[in-house]
C-alpha cells in the first residue's frame, strides 16, 4: 500500500497554549486535523464557560484566512467547580467535555483535583447532561514511582470512580500501560481512550539509553516494551472506542532543552505520519481511517468529516523546529525523515 485515504482527521487531544505561542501553532494544528479537543491548562486556567468563550476566539483569530478548524473547547475540573456551570457547559454548544488533572500530575496541573470526592456534585451534573471527564490518568505522590502512576490511577481512582456514577462517560487519555490498554478495549460502552504517537511507537529505553533526549520527555512518561506492545495492539486492534489523541505540546525550545525540562512532545504538524508509521509497523494501515477518522466522532456524537486526506508513501523530512511566536519549538523527531506524508492539495 502507497496510498491511503481517510476521512480529514481530528485530534482529540490538542495543546495550543495561548499568546505568541498560540498564534504560531494553532495554523500548524490546522493545517492537519478538522476538529480538536483543546486542553483547558492555560495560566490560569479555563475552568468556566465565559473563559472557555474568550479561549476559544483567541483560537479563531489565530488561524488562517478561510479555515475551516473548528476547536472543540473544554473545561479544567477542580475541587469547586459547580454543578451550574457544567449545566451551562453542556448548554453552550462549544464545551464538548470537562478536564481532571490531579494535582501535579504534569504541566500546568497545579490546580487540579487534590480528592474525587470533592468533585461528587459536579461529576453527577456530568452525568445528567451527558458531558464526559476526560482524564490524565495518573496518580500523584512522592510514594509513587513515576513509571506505576498510571496503574495506580486505574486501581485506585479510576474504578471507584466508574462505580459511584455509572452514567458518566470517561476517555482515559495518552493511555501508556497494558493495563490501560486492557481497559478501554474491554465491555464498557461509557469508556473509551486516546493514544499518542509517542507512546506507540517509542519506550522508556528510547528516552534513556545513551543519554537523556528532552524531547521525547511527556507525562505520563514513557513506559516498558511490553507496554508499548500492548498499546499498539489496542490502538490498531478497529476496537470502535479507541481513537487519535496526539497529546501534541508545544513548548520554547529552551523550556525542553534545560536542567529541569518541561514535559510534553510537539507532534501535530508530522502526526499522521507517525501514526501511519505506527499502523504500518503493526501490520494495521487499513485501520488507520477508523482510529483517526471515525472512532473519536462517534464516541462524542458528532458527524464524520466528509473531507478526505490522503497518505502517500513519500520522504517527509522533518525540519528542525518549527515558528513558536517568541521561540522555535522543536517537534518530535527533528531532522528526521518518515516514510509517510500528508499529500498536498
Amino acid at each position: 500500500m502507497d496510498t491511503l485515504t481517510l476521512p480529514r482527521p481530528d485530534d482529540w487531544h490538542l495543546h495550543l497554549r495561548d499568546g505568541a505561542l498560540l498564534e504560531a501553532v494553532a495554523p500548524q494544528a490546522a493545517a492537519v486535523f478538522s476538529r480538536a479537543i483543546i486542553m483547558p491548562n492555560l495560566q490560569p486556567p479555563v475552568t468556566t464557560v465565559e473563559q472557555a468563550a474568550a479561549y476559544r476566539q483567541r483560537i479563531l483569530a489565530a488561524l488562517p484566512a478561510g479555515s475551516t478548524f473548528e476547536p472543540l473547547m473544554t473545561l479544567y475540573l477542580t475541587d469547586n467547580t459547580p454543578p451550574e456551570e457544567i449545566a451551562r457547559a453542556a448548554a453552550s454548544g462549544f464545551v464538548h467535555a470537562v478536564k481532571l488533572y490531579p494535582a501535579g500530575a504534569t504541566t500546568h496541573s497545579d490546580a487540579g483535583v487534590t480528592d474525587l470526592l470533592l468533585c461528587y456534585d459536579a461529576l453527577a451534573a456530568m452525568e445528567e447532561h451527558g458531558l464526559p471527564l476526560l482524564i490524565h490518568g495518573e496518580r500523584t505522590g512522592p510514594e509513587l514511582d513515576i513509571f506505576e502512576r498510571e496503574t495506580a490511577f486505574i486501581d485506585d481512582v479510576l474504578q471507584p470512580l466508574l462505580d459511584r456514577h455509572p452514567r458518566l462517560r470517561v476517555v482515559l487519555e495518552h493511555v501508556t500501560t497494558a493495563e490501560g490498554a486492557e481497559l478501554v478495549t474491554g465491555d464498557d460502552p461509557r469508556l473509551a481512550g486516546t493514544f499518542t504517537p509517542q507512546h506507540l511507537l517509542y519506550n522508556r529505553n528510547d528516552l534513556l539509553v545513551g543519554g537523556l533526549k528532552p524531547h521525547y520527555y511527556c507525562m505520563p512518561i514513557l513506559k516498558r516494551e511490553a507496554d508499548r506492545e500492548a498499546l499498539l495492539e489496542a490502538a490498531t486492534s478497529g476496537h470502535p472506542r479507541v481513537f487519535l489523541g496526539t497529546d501534541s505540546a508545544p513548548h520554547p525550545q529552551g523550556a525542553k532543552e534545560s536542567a529541569c525540562g518541561c514535559a510534553g512532545c510537539y507532534t501535530a504538524p508530522i502526526a499522521l505520519s507517525l501514526y501511519a508509521e505506527a499502523f504500518e509497523a503493526a501490520g494495521a494501515l487499513g485501520r488507520l481511517a477508523d482510529f483517526a477518522g471515525r472512532n473519536g466522532p462517534a464516541f462524542y456524537g458528532l458527524p464524520v468529516n466528509q473531507e478526505t486526506v490522503t497518505l502517500e508513501r513519500a520522504p517527509l523530512e522533518v525540519p528542525a523546529s518549527y515558528p513558536g511566536g517568541d521561540a522555535p519549538v522543536v517537534p518530535l523527531r527533528a531532522g528526521e525523515t518518515l516514510a509517510w506524508r500528508l499529500r498536498q492539495p
